[in-house]
């Protein structure tokens, strides 16, 4: 636990030390699709399922930025240790694989949680909200948090240089969040792009965080957490068999 521990101060205090680059962008970014996505453009749309456009874009763009937060933490945390060889004194030290991933994915946590918060924070200053649950919020950013923890340490061991860092969020992970239902309901779609948006996993984390706000949700939310379930178990596996061997970490 103690090697835990360590990796978790390690992390945490790097998000703190560069703050300027970990939390503030979220929050700059944020507060821009607020203003013209809800305030501007928000105005014409009118209600969506029953709330404010705002309202309902707001979870999702809270959702958006941990999650981006969350996959850029692992990846160039992990990665910048294999780049300075850091990361030859954990493999020779007597960590667990298993320690090692969870003192990272923690980290990604911490990084996630933050800008969850301060994104927050940020949506409050446009609209309110009487929380429909608790429980929904917290373990659905939980759960995505250590989901895509999980996914950027995994893209960390297959990189060779900073530039295969940026691919996955860039020609994936960005387009699959704008793809999610963060500034619409799926069920405006016609059926075949219903049926299409059924394949992206991203949908089932919005979808779930906008009911622990709003009580609204374009899927079930048990559909939510089995998703999110299934994901972790596999991207855990996946990386622990490449921690475990050792593939991309050894010159």
């Amino acid at each position: 636990m103690i090697g835990f521990y360590t990796l978790v101060a390690k992390e945490s205090k790097r998000i703190l030390r560069i703050w300027r680059q970990t939390l503030v962008p979220p929050i700059i970014t944020t507060t821009l699709y607020f203003l013209i996505f809800g305030t501007l453009i928000g105005k014409r749309i009118g209600d969506m399922n029953g709330v404010s456009y705002m309202q309902f874009i707001a979870p999702g763009l809270i959702m958006m930025s941990a999650i981006t937060a969350s996959y850029t933490n692992s990846a160039s945390s992990f990665f910048l240790s294999k780049f300075v060889r850091n990361i030859e004194e954990l493999l020779v030290s007597p960590l667990s694989s298993h320690t090692i991933i969870w003192g990272y994915v923690a980290g990604s946590v911490v990084r996630g949680v933050l800008v969850g918060i301060l994104v927050t924070a940020v949506a409050l200053c446009f609209v309110s909200y009487e929380i429909h649950s608790w429980f929904v919020i917290i373990l659905t950013m939980l759960m995505t948090t250590i989901a895509f923890g999980l996914g950027g340490l995994i893209n960390a061991v297959f990189a060779n240089n900073f530039d295969d860092i940026g691919t996955i969020p860039t020609f994936v992970l960005t387009p699959l969040t704008y793809l999610g239902g963060v500034f619409y309901s799926i069920t405006l779609l016609p059926e075949f792009w219903q049926t299409v948006s059924q394949f992206n996993p991203i949908v089932y984390m919005i979808s779930g965080f906008r009911y622990g706000f709003l009580g609204i949700s374009d899927v079930s939310i048990y559909y939510t957490f089995g998703v999110l379930l299934l994901f972790i178990i596999v991207l855990y596996s996946w990386a622990y068999s490449l921690i475990n061997r050792g593939v991309g970490l050894r010159s």
